[in-house]
């Protein structure tokens, strides 16, 4: 059993009996070690079938106000379409359109529905570009917003598919909170990670677009088992894609949230490091 397991059977304990075994050690769309699809890892409803998504770092990027720029306090972030910048900004991400759905579990309720809790979902464009930093998007806050928890636990975004950029498999970042009033004063995030997502989508999705022109080389150069994020298990944090890249694709992944206290970040992977800049 490797750290990282060891720490979301300890961040589930006293709250949610949780799904054991090993880290995958595939780099495919979704299989781990006993031939189950990652789907299989999250939620049903009941808290014997809910596994604690693992802490992970903010990476450089945040717009968190942990380095640098904090959009959630801007007037404007609380938005289900994240594809155009807001405010004083102005602009749209391109690229293939994605709809990506959260289902919130609180692990510190017995795997309740995450009812009233907030999502803040942030990732780079399809040039590999993150808003309000990189050279490019720095007049940009597209691919940023918040939205809050429905009755059973959902938050939805529309946005479009992320690019693969050097050294990093391609992914989304997310921040919970307990409310909306805690997102928006931009402060104590309950938890922090990323989301990992298939590689035959990433594939399909790096074919379809020719304005991700980069990514397939990107994609060619790296593997889930040796990301610096999720080169230690992705079980917990790989999204089940369904859809085209021709019409829209729709991201789905039920989130274990387990009280904070025990949100704390595993070791990062042998050769591996986290919450410094991605190579590009």
């Amino acid at each position: 059993m490797n750290r990282r397991r060891a720490l979301w059977m300890f961040g589930a304990a006293g709250a949610a009996t949780v799904v054991a075994g090993c880290a995958s050690g595939e780099t495919g769309s979704g299989a781990t070690d006993s031939g189950v699809t990652a789907s299989s890892a999250t939620a049903s409803g009941a808290a014997a079938d809910v596994t604690a998504i693992p802490q992970e770092t903010a990476g450089p990027y945040p717009g968190d106000g942990s380095n640098g720029p904090n959009v959630l306090i801007e007037s404007g972030v609380v938005r289900s379409d994240i594809t155009t910048s807001f405010g004083a900004y102005s602009g749209a991400a391109q690229g293939v359109p994605m709809k990506v759905t959260l289902n919130l579990k609180d692990l510190a309720k017995s795997a309740a529905a995450g009812s009233g809790m907030a999502v803040y979902l942030w990732h780079c464009d399809r040039e590999g570009r993150y808003s309000l930093y990189t050279d490019g998007a720095t007049d940009q806050n597209y691919l940023r917003g918040v939205q809050v928890a429905d009755d059973n636990g959902a938050v939805t975004f529309t946005s479009i598919f992320p690019a693969c950029y050097a050294g990093r498999w391609p992914h989304l970042h997310f921040e919970v909170y307990d409310s909306l009033s805690t997102a928006v004063a931009g402060d104590n995030a309950r938890l922090t990670s990323q989301i990992a997502l298939p590689e035959d989508i990433c594939d399909a999705v790096y074919a379809h677009d020719p304005g991700y022109a980069a990514s397939p080389r990107n994609l060619s150069s790296v593997a889930l088992a040796s990301d610096n994020v999720f080169g230690d298990g992705w079980d917990a944090e790989l999204a089940t894609v369904t859809g085209t890249p021709a019409t829209t694709l729709n991201v789905a992944l039920t989130i274990g949230v387990a009280d904070k206290s025990q949100n704390t970040a595993a070791a990062p992977p042998p050769g591996g490091g986290r919450g410094g800049p991605p190579p590009r």
